[in-house]
């Protein structure tokens, strides 16, 4: 289905203003709906010069674009956007979001939009086999009119409406004027959010003093909550709930102003446990402040919970940050332990479990700044990289670099990844570049996320990775299956000396080789393959699954 942007730049001449004007008012319009209890839908004239096909078609296209007279007749209409009630039934239950009529097959809408005022004329329409009643209200911008919004009642359900409907219908009536005249949505203020309070929530009507004329059974329920146990009705909502929240400390000036009806705002307020959000919407007609709605919810829950996982977060935050700060201590006491040894064999291998260490407390920091358990592993590869190439001699320095990106990994990848890429990097530094000039990469890319490539990062890399299983027989000419699901394929490439003609990954003695084998194959349930580069030196693939927790398996 089309957005609301998608449809107005290609049917339509309205300007990017007066886009941003009717996001603001389609964001906030689930309210007109409940309080008319009525489908709401948002017509805009086309361009004057689009070609209309057959009625109820819908399409896309571009025409030459021309200038927006509300005196004009307009060529036809394409419908923007639909809101049905949470109120009361609907009465298009279908999607009308995307369909274009004529002019004339919808008179109230020509009405509304030639005269520009709301068209309330007409007997009830009876298309779907249903009493559905029409209204039209045109949509003001300043001196523009946008649109027309078609407002339709399922009259099939009709009673006698109560106190609560009969508020709700004279609201919804001050708020299509408000529209009509251009003042809703309020200009300047920040679209509705979806955790707004609505109208099922609670409601209340104020008149011009900020007395409250009407408070909904809810409304009435959420300040019992808050210590007020008389009715809402004849009392000052602005003193009384500034009384009920008086703590002894400096509270906000604004409060009373906000909940007399004065200003457009959502402000919570607590008292005795309990924490309620207030919305207020002024009513402005014909120029003239005649009360207003506030709009109430109890979210004494909701902030609980936010607080006790905002605590939660700060309590594993606080965790990694000290795990970090152990393992810095551990790798210190390893330096001077390895400083005070007199055979080299003993100090280059405290030396290596301290580069260890080091790449688990890189992962630590970083999770000790994200509000979740995903870290974006290309600043702790940097670092990895890094830390790697400064160990390499000063004869033969050498700068190992990244290319591609590895993207966002839960810790439980993180971690053991962060150690077998250390201890990858150390062995081609050691022995694939010892004593001599070269090159070392790493390579990242991530398969099944929507994206074709041949080659991992989409760049030219030394040597080819095959997919596990790749070498078994297969139909001439046929592709190799790469692994379903997504996958992260590092490949960490040097043009080294290369590997051993009796090396075998399967019973090397290498302390290094066999912590990289165990993370990968027995932790993350990975592949790990080892093989010369074409051109000479070494190119070791990781190909890790990224779909489902990793259980520890044996290697």
């Amino acid at each position: 289905m089309p957005t609301l942007t998608d449809l107005v730049r290609d049917h339509t001449d309205l300007t990017d203003t007066d886009l941003e004007w009717l996001h603001a008012l389609v964001s906030d319009w689930q309210l007109l709906a409940d309080l008319s209890f009525a489908d709401l839908l948002l017509w805009v004239p086309l361009r004057s010069a689009e070609a209309l096909p057959a009625d109820g078609a819908s399409r896309a296209g571009r025409g030459r674009p021309g200038v927006l007279d509300t005196g004009a007749a307009v060529p036809g209409w394409v419908a923007i956007a639909q809101m049905r009630p949470t109120t009361g039934p609907t009465a298009y239950p279908e999607d009308l979001v995307g369909k274009v009529v004529r002019t004339g097959r919808r008179g109230l809408i020509d009405v509304a939009w030639r005269e520009r005022r709301i068209v309330r004329e007409g007997d009830p329409e009876w298309g779907s086999g249903i009493p559905v009643r029409e209204e039209s209200i045109p949509v003001r911008r300043g001196a523009k009119i946008l649109g027309v919004i078609q407002r339709s009642t399922n009259l099939s359900s009709a009673r006698t409406p109560s106190r609560l409907e009969l508020t709700y219908l004279q609201s919804a009536s001050d708020l299509a004027t408000m529209i009509s005249e251009g003042r809703f949505p309020v200009p300047g203020e920040e679209p509705n959010m979806v955790r707004s309070p609505r109208v099922g929530d609670g409601l209340m009507r104020l008149d011009r003093s900020g007395k409250v004329t009407y408070a909904s059974p809810n409304a009435q329920s959420a300040y019992r909550r808050l210590g007020y146990p008389t009715d809402l009705v004849g009392e000052a909502l602005g003193k009384i709930t500034a009384d009920l929240c008086d703590t002894g400390e400096p509270m906000e000036e604004a409060l009373s102003v906000v909940l007399s009806g004065r200003a457009p705002r959502e402000v919570e307020v607590e008292s005795r446990g309990s924490i309620m959000q207030l919305r207020t919407i002024p009513l402005v007609v014909g120029g003239t402040r005649i009360g207003a709605i506030v709009l109430c919810r109890d979210v004494t829950e909701l902030r609980w919970r936010d607080r006790e996982l905002m605590t939660k977060d700060a309590t594993i935050r606080e965790i990694h940050h000290r795990v970090k700060n152990n393992l810095q201590t551990v790798a210190a006491l390893l330096r001077l332990q390895a400083r005070r040894l007199r055979i080299p064999e003993g100090r280059a291998a405290l030396d290596e479990a301290v580069r260890r260490v080091g790449s688990i407390a890189i992962v630590h920091e970083t999770l000790s700044h994200t509000p979740d358990e995903l870290i974006d592993f290309d600043d702790i590869a940097d670092r990895v990289i890094t830390m790697a190439g400064e160990v390499s001699t000063p004869e033969t320095k050498v700068t190992p670099k990244r290319t591609g990106s590895f993207g966002v990994l839960p810790a439980e990848v993180a971690t053991p990844l962060a150690m077998a890429l250390t201890e990858l990097l150390q062995n081609a530094l050691e022995h694939g570049l010892a004593s001599r000039f070269g090159t070392l990469e790493v390579v990242a890319h991530r398969y099944g996320e929507g994206e074709v490539s041949r080659e991992p990062a989409g760049v030219p890399v030394w040597g080819e990775w095959t997919a596990p299983g790749a070498d078994e027989p297969r139909a001439p000419g046929a592709e190799p299956e790469r692994p379903s699901g997504r996958r992260l394929v590092t490949i960490v490439a040097d043009d080294g000396v290369g590997l051993p003609a009796d090396f075998d990954m399967e019973s090397t003695e290498s302390l290094g080789l066999q912590i990289v084998r165990t993370l990968i194959v027995g932790e993350l349930g990975g592949h790990l393959d080892f093989r010369p580069r074409k051109g000479g030196g070494t190119e070791v693939v990781v190909d890790i699954p990224l779909d489902h927790h990793h259980r520890p398996s044996r290697p």
